[in-house]
């Protein structure tokens, strides 16, 4: 597909650079409902707030919201995990150099998705209905985002805050690297300046079925080898390394300056990798819901690690 830098260009001038630009977190959520059952949606609804209107992917990028307000300024660090090393020359992420001690998207997937199997059930005895409790809420949004950007390879690299303090140009728009790999690579592969955020659009949709067909270059098996949210810890990092890879396998390994990279090449030989990746995201996050669901998963084995605020304890009113 030829990139299109007049459309790249108007989308640049548009949005600013956050984690999957919250319309593409939104379309993985969407995409992720195709996979759920229909068990799993009837409990999920129940944790969800009415406002949501019964969908994890209209509540896929709250998390970026909350983190840029003063409430939920707690929670920002939480999107990544700054990797200590030093692409393209060695790729590596290891939990306990890496995590701050505030937290990061390993550490936070673990805890929300403890969080989130005990809200579970809740919902099932009866305890937790029509999203009244804030806590589960909260831990069901940000179990869906953050499967999200963990996919994302910037998301998992300490390199210059994951490629925020690189400068770059894209469509003869300067910008940062990182807003490259959230946003602008998968709206060239799209050909599209965003996407609504009412429903699945026809690229997610043409994914969706990608994925059921396991037409990828890497086995839909492989992407989710570590599904059991009883090993949140050791799967959020296998999902990290995973990401991290690319950083030297692509992100940094070709040339990024002095050059505009929706024309050099660069976005086109990343769209295979984006469309893997989010493919990866929608698939872990269905998975991942569906088993806590079903309890396929040993319950005394969770794992919880002590980050989050106490504010965030005895949530329990509507926003």
């Amino acid at each position: 597909m030829l990139v299109q830098p007049i459309v790249i260009a108007s989308a640049l001038m548009a949005s600013g650079s956050i984690a999957w630009n919250k319309d593409v977190h939104q379309q993985i959520g969407y995409s992720a409902e195709q996979f759920l059952t229909s068990t799993t949606k009837s409990v999920l609804y129940q944790i969800l707030e009415p406002k949501y209107n019964n969908s994890i992917g209209l509540a896929a990028a709250w998390a970026d919201d909350y983190a840029h307000t003063t409430e939920g300024a707690f929670s920002y660090q939480w999107h990544w995990i700054d990797s200590a090393d030093k692409p393209p020359h060695y790729c590596n992420v290891y939990y306990h150099r890496d995590c701050s001690e505030g937290g990061c998207v390993v550490s936070a997937i673990a805890n929300q998705t403890q969080i989130l199997r005990d809200c579970i059930q809740k919902v099932k005895t009866g305890d937790l209905v029509d999203g009244e409790d804030l806590q589960c809420s909260y831990a069901l949004k940000w179990v869906v985002h953050f499967l999200g950007d963990i996919a994302q390879p910037l998301h998992a690299s300490g390199v210059a805050a994951g490629g925020n303090g690189i400068e770059v140009v894209f469509a003869n728009r300067t910008t940062e690297l990182h807003a490259v790999w959230d946003a602008w690579i998968v709206y060239a592969d799209a050909n599209v300046t965003s996407f609504p955020n009412t429903t699945i659009q026809p690229f997610f949709k043409h994914l969706v079925s990608r994925i059921r067909e396991d037409d990828f270059s890497i086995p839909s098996s492989e992407w989710i080898a570590c599904s059991d949210p009883s090993r949140p810890l050791e799967c959020a990092l296998s999902w990290a390394r995973d990401s991290n890879a690319l950083d030297c396998d692509y992100v940094f390994a070709h040339a990024i300056k002095d050059i505009d990279l929706a024309t050099s090449g660069y976005a086109t030989g990343a769209f295979p990798i984006v469309e893997l990746q989010m493919s990866k995201a929608i698939l872990r996050i269905a998975t991942w819901l569906n088993r806590l669901v079903a309890g396929d998963h040993d319950h005394e084995a969770g794992l919880v690690l002590q980050m989050e605020p106490s504010s965030l304890l005895g949530l329990t009113s509507k926003e």
